[in-house]
């Protein structure tokens, strides 16, 4: 069993080196393909106009773990562990474990989400971890449970290569309240660009988005409406198991569309 890692928190975060070493630990081969430094909210950015370049790391984790520093994206990480440097294709592609969650709309814009994202497109079942806090760094809870899951997958395959988008609440591993299949709900953010003068006077912005939660989330036109929303568990300590996809077609739209003369 060979697992594929990547992250967009670069390979020196602790969350990647929990992750990776806790599945090691447990007998599976691990290869990590990781960024140099951090890429956070990259989205599924590719590198077209530079060299991507990539040195074996050593000293980071475990000796069972075979790592790879990565100049390029979490999306070019996955990409060239894939086509470049694996021999054939791992079982599974994991992302993470990210610091900071990737809930509701924040997933357009995450680059954990993305690194899991293209396993799924090369027909591989992919996972992107979040611990929902940025300022907490105990990964073990999140690493733990990734072992539970990958081996309950391992004995009941999913039919289809899947990307599960899971976060976990950033609490004690005995406060955790459950796991929960979700919804993506939504998360919004007031947009405030702060205006800075560098040493030479010349004015450059830093966005300082202030998050606004939307408590009532609107309901799924295909999903009953008691199914709760990832932020919904999340914030009720709930580990958080969301299936993605990534074809984005409006498919009621489409049929309102069927319905009417666009040939002019």
């Amino acid at each position: 069993m060979h697992i594929l890692i990547s992250n967009d928190d670069g390979i020196f975060a602790l969350g990647i080196r929990t992750l990776a070493n806790t599945i090691a630990s447990h007998g599976y081969k691990v290869t990590v393909v990781a960024p140099d430094r951090e890429r956070s909210a990259t989205g599924h950015g590719l590198t077209l106009h530079h060299p991507i370049r990539a040195d074996i790391i050593e000293g980071i984790f475990t000796s069972e773990v075979t790592a790879w520093s990565c100049s390029g994206t979490p999306s070019d990480c996955v990409k060239l562990g894939l086509s470049a440097v694996l021999k054939e294709k791992p079982d599974f592609v994991l992302s993470g474990i990210n610091q900071g969650s990737n809930l509701g709309t924040d997933i357009l814009y995450s680059g954990t989400v993305s690194a899991a994202m293209e396993g799924t497109i090369d027909g591989i079942t992919s996972i992107a971890f979040s611990l929902a806090s940025f300022t907490k760094k105990e990964f073990q809870p999140a690493a733990n449970y990734a072992i539970k899951l990958i081996e309950q997958l391992i004995k009941n395959p999913l039919p289809e290569p899947t990307l599960l988008n899971i976060n976990i609440p950033p609490v004690a591993e005995a406060d955790i309240a459950g796991v929960k299949i979700t919804r993506q709900g939504i998360r919004r953010y007031i947009e405030n660009f702060q205006k800075r003068f560098d040493p030479r006077g010349k004015c450059y912005y830093w966005l300082a988005g202030e998050l606004v939660e939307e408590i009532n989330q609107p309901e799924h036109i295909y999903l009953p409406p008691d199914l709760p929303t990832d932020v919904q568990a999340n914030k009720e300590n709930f580990i958080t198991i969301t299936p993605l996809q990534y074809n984005l077609t409006d498919v009621v739209t489409v049929k309102r569309l069927q319905n009417q003369n666009f040939e002019g």
